[in-house]
């Protein structure tokens, strides 16, 4: 996979004005969100993965990895994202909610997504290393709805420049 263009931004623009109260985002739009949070994590040397949570079409939460900065191997983008975005609806479950996150989730963040009753996920860049779906079993909510390869692209090359500098 070429990656060119990996240090900009994608920013959606419609020359249509519609009032804020009626936009309906594409997950395009709410992926382009994570990926500004994965941005912030590359900045901080952490390995660059993104999330916003989502609720009633408006972001709850952002997260970036902390990992390295909190010296912390829980402190997935992911994981920062639930606590905000529980913090936010005042509860513990997420199932009217969706989680965008630029890379998809470890067996940590999946299971945590099925505590959470997570209403849907949308990632972007497969792990082939790490991801849940290498798990025969389902770790996900039996209601969770899984949508994968949004900005797959994008988000595949932030992660593979960011390994291939480190190497």
């Amino acid at each position: 996979m070429k990656c060119e263009n990996r240090n900009l931004i994608i920013i959606f623009a419609n020359a249509t004005v519609i009032p804020v109260h009626m936009k309906i985002f594409s997950d395009e739009y709410f992926m382009n969100e994570a990926y500004k949070e994965a941005l912030l994590s590359l900045a901080r040397d952490e390995v660059p993965v993104g999330a916003v949570v989502v609720w009633k079409n408006r972001i709850i939460a952002r997260a970036h990895n902390l990992v390295e900065t909190l010296n912390d191997p829980t402190a997935h983008a992911e994981m920062q994202a639930f606590t905000a975005a529980t913090n936010a609806v005042g509860g513990k479950y997420l199932d009217e909610c969706t989680l965008f996150v630029t890379l998809e989730p470890c067996i940590m963040c999946a299971g945590a997504s099925f505590w959470a009753q997570l209403g849907r996920i949308v990632y972007g860049a497969n792990d082939e290393k790490r991801g849940y779906t290498l798990v025969r079993q389902s770790l996900l909510h039996p209601k969770t709805v899984v949508q994968g390869g949004v900005m797959k692209k994008e988000c595949s090359c932030l992660i593979s420049d960011f390994f291939t500098r480190k190497r």
